[in-house]
């Protein structure tokens, strides 16, 4: 089976799932599980892209020899954990952290994205929102700001984390053992690269753009709403 190479990475090398695996191993990968599913830093990291050549690369043994079980577990449980500590971390600040200024790791349209996703699906969105970049980073936050039901917020937790966690990798591991995939490799990794690195580009596009702008009033007025509701929910839950 051909390996991967690093010409693969449309972006900063450090941000090359194949590299970043070859360098750092599954702890250098249960970290920025970790880090991207509750952190607010995490946000611009290789989630899906990671799982999926996490997965390959298992599946070929050449820089992760542990048993697939053991490779999903931990980063289910990396996972699970991450969003646990964004949770505790919304809760804790409450709806202030709608009124942060913005700097050059925390963007408020991330978290006025990340709200109107929890809006919209409610509980499930602790689930959906694994599937979605950016928005899996700050959507446990908002949860935790909202005042979300812990009891409920763990069950969806684990479900999500279960889902994505093992889901992606055991994807990744069992087509890089079909013909086609084996010979294609390079081109499904530049795709899984490409799906996951567009809608970080467009987010950062954006922010860009708004910054030149500055905040209107309208997008303040956003932002209020947004903390209003958040109060809002955590007198409900």
């Amino acid at each position: 089976m051909p390996t991967p190479t690093t010409t693969l990475a449309l972006g900063p090398e450090f941000l090359d799932p194949e590299w970043l695996i070859s360098t750092f191993g599954l702890l250098g990968i249960l970290a920025i599980v970790f880090a991207e599913s509750g952190l607010l830093i995490g946000f611009f990291l290789p989630g899906d892209s990671l799982l999926f050549t996490a997965g390959l690369l298992t599946a070929d043994g050449e820089y992760i020899t542990y048993p697939l079980w053991l490779v999903c577990l931990l980063i289910t449980v990396a996972a699970i954990a991450g969003d646990q500590v964004g949770y505790a971390f919304g809760k804790k600040v409450g709806p202030s952290l709608f009124r942060r200024p913005n700097s050059k790791l925390f963007k408020q349209e991330n978290l006025l994205k990340a709200h109107e996703f929890f809006e919209k699906y409610g509980a499930r969105s602790i689930v959906l929102a694994r599937f979605v970049p950016i928005v899996r980073t700050f959507t446990p936050i908002v949860a935790g700001v909202s005042g979300m039901r812990y009891r409920t917020f763990v069950i969806y937790n684990v479900i999500g984390g279960v889902l994505w966690g093992t889901g992606v990798t055991v994807l990744g591991f069992f087509l890089g053992q079909i013909p086609f995939v084996k010979e294609n490799i390079e081109l499904i990794l530049i795709g899984i690269v490409f799906v996951s690195v567009v809608p970080i580009a467009v987010e950062l596009l954006r922010a860009r753009l708004a910054a030149r702008r500055g905040t209107t009033p309208a997008e303040q007025a956003e932002l209020e709403h947004a903390a209003q509701e958040a109060q809002r929910h955590r007198r409900e839950y």
